[in-house]
């Protein structure tokens, strides 16, 4: 029988405060893990937060993204559009 689980296995927190998300699916055959892929996303400072983001997740943006993080993260972006 083939099951498959994803779980999110690596969360880093960016210099500017962005939060990159690594999701590990894993194929098993009878309770063997035969396969594993990788996506990543990134849950900027600016982000509003999917409810369907992992708890985990939301507990490192709930405490990383501060005010001023945000407001700091707003000027750098700001600054790199086209004048």
């Amino acid at each position: 029988m083939y099951s498959e689980e994803k779980v999110v296995d690596r969360i880093e927190v960016l210099e500017q405060g962005q939060i990159q998300v690594r999701v590990a699916t894993k194929v098993y055959k009878d309770g063997v893990e035969i396969a594993k892929t990788y996506e990543r996303h990134v849950v900027s400072p600016t982000d509003i937060i999917s409810p369907n983001e992992d708890e985990r997740v939301k507990a490192v943006a709930s405490a990383v993204h501060t005010k001023e993080v945000v407001d700091n993260y707003r000027a750098m972006v700001l600054a790199q559009l086209p004048k």
